[in-house]
């Protein structure tokens, strides 16, 4: 009888060390993943407001598993989701307003990203959105959240590994540089960039002071190749009447602002210790599909999928309208934001960054 205790035992303790093995090789170098920003990170987070940056309602989402406008501005899915499936941690990076999202999932990864949303706490008040503070102020929570569940020192080896996503800043530069709102900035496109490192080098530290140490800071697209940018464009007085041109200025405003943000990014990580600070360089990502479509299997370029694909985005995109057959053909879903496949190739160029300098 005690021959057969102490084989089981054996077996037993055998089992739970093949177990553990499995589950430490299993187990990603990056447990999960939070996501602050706009609408290129918000997989859902605005659907409970009371706003009209919504795309919780077809033709949004038609090419997402189910066919569920689930939030997600764009036909599919977000280079956030396919970043958690490559770093091998989830299907999806859900919404944290999201209220099936429990504990476990909260555990490997929310966004707080809210469309619409800026640096500029002025462009989230003007859309009736979340503001960053709003987004720290949520992550707060989730990490109670995860205390109360796990305890306090997993919680804090969690936000330590973890990676802390970062897109944001074209809402304020289209309605707040370039827009035609009484609250329009007034100075300089240099001055109001300054205005909006700032404003994210404060996020970041406290981001930091609340133990992250991984981020991912994406750049401004070119903005000036935005349909709804090249659309209005097409009516200044200085453009060729009519023409789908990409807006120069605009661009050049771009590359301005992402030459200060990876001075910033260099400055923090030599600043805050231990901290890891990665550029996403989306501008060059987008203007390579733009220059060379067939490179990445696209057809159209100036146009979003939605509608005329000139104006079309949030309420203006909506099921009456026409859309194209194959939004994989297109870049742009709809005025403004990129098609599930042209997010797929932004997180490609993720996945090749973190590998260079994360690990």
């Amino acid at each position: 009888m005690m021959m057969k205790a102490r084989i089981l035992l054996g077996m037993l303790f055998t089992l739970v060390l093949f177990c553990l093995t499995i589950s430490t090789t299993a187990s990603p170098s990056i447990p999960a993943v939070f996501a602050f920003g706009d609408s290129t990170v918000d997989p859902g987070n605005n659907n409970g407001l009371t706003t009209i940056f919504r795309g919780n309602h077809a033709p949004y989402g038609r090419d997402f598993p189910g066919s569920i406008p689930s939030g997600r501005f764009s036909n599919g899915k977000l280079s956030t989701d396919y970043l958690v499936s490559i770093l091998g941690i989830k299907d999806y990076l859900p919404a944290y307003l999201d209220a099936s999202v429990s504990d476990a999932g909260l555990a490997t990864g929310v966004s707080f990203g809210s469309g619409g949303s800026g640096l500029d706490e002025a462009t989230a008040t003007v859309n009736g959105v979340l503001s960053m503070e709003s987004q720290l102020n949520n992550f707060d929570e989730a990490i109670r959240r995860i205390e109360m569940s796990f305890g306090k020192n997993r919680s804090e080896e969690l936000v330590k590994n973890a990676l802390f996503v970062i897109s944001v800043g074209t809402n304020d530069v289209v309605f707040n540089l370039y827009g035609f709102t009484p609250f329009a900035f007034q100075r300089s496109a240099s001055a109001y960039h300054d205005l909006l490192i700032q404003r994210l080098a404060s996020f970041i530290q406290s981001l930091y002071d609340r133990g992250a140490r991984k981020f991912g800071v994406a750049g401004l697209p070119p903005v000036g190749c935005l349909p709804l940018q090249m659309s209005i464009g097409s009516f200044m007085p200085s453009s060729h009447m009519l023409q789908r041109l990409c807006v120069d200025q605009q661009n050049i405003d771009s590359q301005a602002y992402n030459f200060k943000l990876q001075n910033l990014l260099s400055t923090l990580q030599n600043s805050l210790p231990h901290s890891k600070m990665v550029y996403f360089g989306i501008y060059d990502t987008m203007m390579d599909m733009i220059t060379n479509p067939f490179k990445y299997g696209f057809q159209e370029t100036l146009e979003g999928c939605c509608g005329t694909g000139l104006f079309e985005i949030g309420p203006l995109c909506v099921v009456g309208m026409p859309t194209c057959l194959d939004a994989s053909k297109y870049i742009f879903w709809d005025s403004m934001h990129p098609t599930q496949a042209a997010y797929l190739a932004i997180s490609n160029q993720y996945q090749q960054l973190l590998d260079q300098y994360l690990n």
